[in-house]
């Protein structure tokens, strides 16, 4: 065999050893990144689980649950007397769905009362 010959069948030989190599090296480049973010996924769902956990204790302590009733909920045990203060401000922070509806004037029927609140929006 002359030394071309040589040359070009080492350069068909190495040529075939890079395209078998190639295919399984991306695939495990690939593998490699998707384990890298699955892994940094799973490390922010387990912050998250524990917070849920520290969450779900808290709730299962009749004390809390008592005090996010009040708080939230606006709760009050039988005999309490509840009182809202609203300062002079907070009448303009207050949205409209929470302002008590005024009640319709009752000399006006009813399609006068439809009327008004279509034209209210």
């Amino acid at each position: 065999m002359s030394g071309t010959r040589r040359a070009a069948l080492l350069a068909m030989v190495l040529c075939a050893l890079a395209l078998s190599i190639a295919v399984p090296l991306r695939t495990y480049l690939a593998q490699r990144d998707e384990l890298r973010q699955v892994t940094a996924q799973q490390g922010q769902l387990a912050i998250e689980v524990a917070k849920l956990e520290q969450r779900q204790a808290e709730l299962n302590d009749p004390a809390q649950v008592e005090a996010e009733a009040r708080k939230r909920l606006h709760y009050v045990r039988p005999g309490e007397t509840p009182y809202i203060v609203q300062l002079p401000g907070d009448a303009e922070r207050t949205p409209e769905e929470e302002r008590p509806a005024k009640a319709p004037a009752e000399d006006t029927s009813w399609y006068e009362q439809l009327w008004q609140s279509v034209a209210k929006k």
